[in-house]
C-alpha cells in the first residue's frame, strides 16, 4: 500500500509567530510519528512571511530530537543556494547524530525571490546550469569507490542520508532516474507535467548504489474535516493566500474568517479554481477516494500531503482522519 508521509511549512498564520509556528511544527512531527506516517520533511524558503522553515537543518536537528521513529528530513534544500560542501557537512552530520533517520531532498529552484536569491548566493548569476554537477558533487563526498579526496568533509563519507531529487517538470526526473535516485514530484503546486515527468524518471532510471528499481513520491495537497463543509471553508485561507500571492503579496496564510469577508471577483476565482483544482479537500471518504485514484494514476509508493490551515488543531485533525481514513500503518 502506498505509504503517506507529511510536508510542514511551519506556516506563520495571522496573529501569530515564526516561533510559534516552529513550536506546532515540533508538535505536528510528534503527533504524526505517533499517527504512523513514514516521513515529515520540511522546505527551504526565504523572505516568507507565512513560511519559518528557512534554515532546514536547523530544523531537522530539532524535529529529529524530539522525535524516535520518525523519518525527519529537507523536501527540499534548495541546492544552488549552497556549496555542495556544506550541505554534504550539514547533512552528514545530522545523519551522525541520527543514524538511518534522515532525508536529504534536492531541488534546483531559488525558493525565493531574485533580490533574496542574489543575497543568499552572493552573485548576479540565478542560473541553475550547474545543478547537476552540483549533485554529482555532493553525492561524491558522502559515498565514494576510491580513496577519500580532498576536500573530505567529516562526518562525509558512510553517514549517508536517504537522497532524493525534487521536481514539478521534466528536468529533475530525468536526472534521478540517470542518477538512480528517488524521485519527489511536486503536484502539490505545479500538477500539469506529473505524467511525463514520472514516464521519463521510470524510462531513464538506471539501478544504482542507491535504488534497485524506480522510487516515486508525489507531493499532494490535503485537507480533512469531518465535513466537507468544514474542509471547504477551512480552505478558504489557502484560496486567499493564492490571490496575495498573485498581486506580490507574501503575508502569513490569513483565518477562513479573512477569506470568509473577502470580496472575491471573477478573474480571483478563476485563478483560486485553477490552483485549487488537484487539492483533496473534503471529508474522510472524500480524501480517501481522491488519494487512491492518484495511486491508480501514478503508481508513487509515498505520497507527501501538505495541509495548510490558519489554525494548529484543524492541521492536526485532518492528520488524524487521513491516517485513519487511509488504514493502519500509514508508513507501511
Amino acid at each position: 500500500m502506498t505509504m503517506l508521509s507529511v510536508l510542514d511549512l511551519a506556516t506563520v498564520a495571522t496573529g501569530s509567530t515564526p516561533a510559534r509556528a516552529l513550536r506546532e511544527t515540533t508538535d505536528i512531527a510528534r503527533e504524526v510519528e505517533r499517527l504512523g506516517f513514514r516521513r515529515l520533511w520540511v522546505a527551504e524558503h526565504h523572505a516568507m512571511a507565512a513560511v519559518a522553515s528557512s534554515a532546514p537543518a536547523v530544523l531537522i536537528a530539532h524535529l529529529a530530537n524530539a522525535t524516535t521513529t520518525l523519518r525527519v528530513g529537507a523536501g527540499g534544500v534548495m541546492l544552488p543556494n549552497h556549496a555542495p560542501l556544506v550541505i554534504a557537512e550539514q547533512f552528514a552530520t545530522l545523519e551522525a547524530l541520527h543514524p538511518g533517520r534522515i532525508d536529504l531532498g534536492l531541488g534546483r529552484a531559488p525558493g525565493t525571490d531574485h533580490v533574496t536569491a542574489r543575497a543568499l548566493r552572493r552573485t548576479s548569476d540565478l542560473s541553475a546550469t550547474h545543478f547537476p554537477d552540483d549533485v554529482v558533487e555532493l553525492l561524491g563526498y558522502l559515498v565514494g569507490d576510491g580513496p577519500a579526496a580532498h576536500p573530505a568533509p567529516t562526518p562525509g563519507r558512510g553517514y549517508l542520508p536517504d537522497v532524493w531529487l525534487l521536481g514539478s517538470s521534466t528536468f529533475s526526473a530525468q536526472l534521478a532516474g540517470a542518477l538512480g535516485l528517488p524521485f519527489s514530484f511536486a503536484y502539490h503546486f505545479a500538477p500539469a507535467l506529473l505524467d511525463d515527468a514520472l514516464a521519463l524518471y521510470r524510462r531513464d532510471f538506471r539501478p544504482s548504489i542507491f535504488l534497485d528499481e524506480p522510487t516515486v513520491m508525489v507531493g499532494v495537497t490535503v485537507l480533512c474535516a469531518p465535513t466537507r463543509d468544514e474542509a471547504k471553508w477551512l480552505a478558504g485561507s489557502n484560496a486567499l493566500s493564492t490571490i496575495q500571492r498573485a498581486r506580490g503579496q507574501f503575508g502569513p496564510l490569513p483565518s477562513p474568517e479573512e477569506a470568509a469577508r473577502y470580496p472575491m471577483n471573477d478573474a480571483e476565482r478563476a485563478l483560486v479554481d485553477e490552483a485549487a483544482a488537484t487539492h483533496v479537500v473534503g471529508d474522510p471518504h472524500d480524501v480517501s477516494a481522491g488519494l487512491r485514484a492518484l495511486v491508480e494514476r501514478t503508481g508513487a509508493q509515498e505520497f507527501i500531503i501538505s495541509t495548510r490551515t490558519h489554525d494548529y488543531g484543524a492541521r492536526l485533525r485532518s492528520h488524524e482522519l487521513v491516517a485513519a481514513a487511509w488504514g493502519e500503518p500509514v508508513g507501511g
